[in-house]
């Protein structure tokens, strides 16, 4: 009798620690994006940091001899859409949303990704999705509610700004499952370099725009150098490596330690104010990463 051997799928292999090293790397270079953005903004206008941000983390993979590893041009309309929902969009609606809100509360609302990421790659994509995960989601999302709902009504945070980063995280669910399966194909880095060249492009109309009405300053700026290339160029690349191995909805875990980074930072640097119920909150939200890494 003859057996059928199938490789396991990424989202079905225990995550080696490797993976854990992956994911704590790429939590704190991000959880560390709001902070500099924040300073950022202090002399730039929000389309200028953007632009600044996946320019130079676009310059930095072009350093990498396998960023230039040719893709078949059937992959480039996934491509495309890739540089839209994973870097275009939602690296323009971040710095937007800072406008009204802290570099705390944005890393703490970057929390519901995984949310987003469990619904789209279930819906959208047919990536089964188990009891287990589905029960660590609905910890992470009590955490959410814990650390969002008393920060919400601080003086300072503006809806505005709320739901922007909330549609930002929802296009970074949709490009997790997007990425993954390109990542397999092509590999990490001639992907995301690729995107990131997409993304440049749809910018650059914003960027010029709010580069003229910028200011200069060189604190400001070498804070959309370190975005730029550790949090777009370097992050993503790892981001990306770290989603083919682990699938997108682990991948997404990162979100959950990010605010931690995000709080801890803004608190030391800016002295923003995060209660009580915000340090409960990430406590349950990494819980609740817990369980939605585990195997069903």
């Amino acid at each position: 009798m003859s057996h059928s051997y199938r490789e396991p799928r990424a989202e079905d292999k225990p995550m080696a620690p490797v993976d854990w090293s992956f994911l704590l790397i790429v939590s704190s270079i991000w959880g560390a994006s709001f902070l500099f953005m924040a300073i950022a903004l202090e002399d730039f206008e929000p389309g200028l940091v953007t632009l600044l941000r996946v320019g130079l983390g676009f310059v930095t993979l072009a350093l990498l001899p396998a960023a230039r590893r040719p893709i078949p041009r059937v992959a480039w309309r996934r491509i495309a859409m890739l540089g839209v929902t994973w870097m275009a969009l939602p690296l323009t609606l971040f710095p937007i949303a800072q406008q009204w809100i802290n570099s705390s509360m944005t890393g703490m609302l970057n929390s519901a990704m995984p949310i987003a990421a469990v619904l789209v790659a279930w819906i959208g994509f047919g990536i089964p999705t188990g009891p287990r995960r589905l029960g660590g989601v609905a910890v992470g999302i009590t955490g959410i509610v814990i650390i969002g709902v008393p920060e919400a009504s601080t003086a300072g945070t503006n809806a505005a700004g709320v739901l922007l980063v909330i549609a930002a995280v929802t296009s970074y669910g949709i490009a997790a499952s997007i990425a993954g399966p390109l990542q397999r194909e092509y590999g990490s880095v001639p992907v995301v370099f690729r995107a990131l060249g997409v993304a440049c492009v749809l910018c650059l109309p914003l960027g010029i725009v709010d580069g003229l009405g910028s200011s200069f300053g060189w604190t400001s700026f070498a804070a959309c150098v370190a975005v730029g290339v550790g949090g777009t160029g370097i992050a993503f690349a790892i981001a990306a490596t770290l989603n083919g191995r682990v699938g997108a909805v682990r991948m997404s875990l990162v979100t959950y330690i990010i605010p931690i980074v995000a709080i801890v930072l803004g608190v030391w640097f800016r002295d923003e104010t995060v209660s009580i119920w915000a340090v409960l909150g990430t406590v349950v939200v990494i819980g609740g990463a817990f369980l939605s890494s585990r195997v069903d």
